[in-house]
C-alpha cells in the first residue's frame, strides 16, 4: 500500500466523523473524531501487516511424513489434504481423546468459522485437525449443526508434538497454521506464534487482528471482553 498518497489520518477523520444520531456532547464529538482517526490508522497498519505476511519469502520444506485420516478412513499425507488448491488453512482444535467434551474457546471459534466454509473453501483448503478418532471429532459436529467443515485425525502425535501442542504436564493447545503447496512438496507459509509467553499482561494469548468474532464484536462494546467470563459448550 502506497502510504504517500492517503490523506492523514486526522485530516479524513475530520472530514467523515458524523454520529449518526443528533444530540452529541462536544466532548463525545472530540473524542470519537479522535478514535476515527486512531480507527484509520489501525486500519491501514493492518493493511501493510497482511500485505509483509503475503510477501514472506518461501518457508521451510515439510521434511516429516505426517499422516491423517479423513472421514472414510483413508489415511493421507499432509499434500494430500490440499486437494485443487496450493494453500492449506489448518486448525488443530483441542479435543484429544483424553477430553470428555472439547474446548469451548475452539469450539466458537470453530463455529464462527462454519459459517464462512463453504466460501473460504473457494479459495484454500480448510480442515480440522483433532487427536480423537475422526468420528469422534464428527459426532461432535452434527451434535452443533457444522455442515461445511472438514475433520481430519492426526495419526499418533508427531504433528502435535512437533509444533508443541502437548505440554508436559499434559492437555493441549490449539493451533492455526497456513500451509503452502511447492509442486510436488509442502512448505510452512504462516503460522500462529502469539502464544502465552507473547501476551501482554492481564491479556489471553491473541493474534493481531483477533481471529476469533467473539471477541471482536465485543472489543466494539462498552464492557469489552470482560475479565470474569469464558465461552461455554451450553447455556
Amino acid at each position: 500500500m502506497a502510504t504517500d498518497t492517503l490523506v492523514p489520518a486526522q485530516e479524513l477523520a475530520r472530514r467523515i466523523a458524523k454520529t449518526p444520531f443528533p444530540g452529541e456532547s462536544e466532548d463525545y464529538r472530540i473524542a470519537r473524531e479522535a478514535l476515527l482517526a486512531e480507527e484509520i490508522a489501525f486500519r491501514r497498519h493492518m493493511t501493510r501487516l497482511t500485505e509483509q505476511r503475503r510477501a514472506l519469502p518461501p518457508g521451510p520444506v515439510i521434511e516429516k511424513d505426517y499422516r491423517f485420516r479423513d472421514a472414510n478412513g483413508e489415511e493421507l499425507r499432509l499434500i494430500d489434504l490440499f486437494g485443487d488448491h496450493d494453500t492449506l488453512v489448518a486448525y488443530f482444535w483441542m479435543y484429544g481423546p483424553q477430553r470428555e467434551r472439547p474446548c469451548p474457546m475452539c469450539t466458537n471459534w470453530l463455529g464462527a468459522v462454519n459459517g464462512n466454509a463453504a466460501d473460504i473453501k473457494q479459495r484454500v483448503a480448510l480442515k480440522i485437525f483433532g487427536r480423537s478418532p475422526v468420528e469422534r471429532q464428527l459426532a461432535f459436529a452434527a451434535e452443533r449443526g457444522w455442515r461445511d467443515l472438514d475433520f481430519v485425525q492426526t495419526v499418533g502425535d508427531d504433528y502435535a508434538d512437533d509444533l508443541g501442542l502437548l505440554p508436559a504436564e499434559g492437555g493441549e493447545y490449539p493451533a492455526l497454521t497456513v500451509f503452502r503447496r511447492d509442486g510436488d512438496q509442502v512448505r510452512l507459509f504462516w503460522a500462529s506464534e502469539m502464544t502465552g509467553e507473547a501476551a501482554d499482561p492481564g491479556q489471553d494469548p491473541r493474534d493481531a487482528p483477533d481471529i476469533a468474532a467473539l471477541w471482536s464484536i465485543l472489543d466494539l462494546t462498552p464492557g469489552g471482553r470482560g475479565t470474569d467470563w469464558y465461552p461455554k459448550l451450553s447455556y
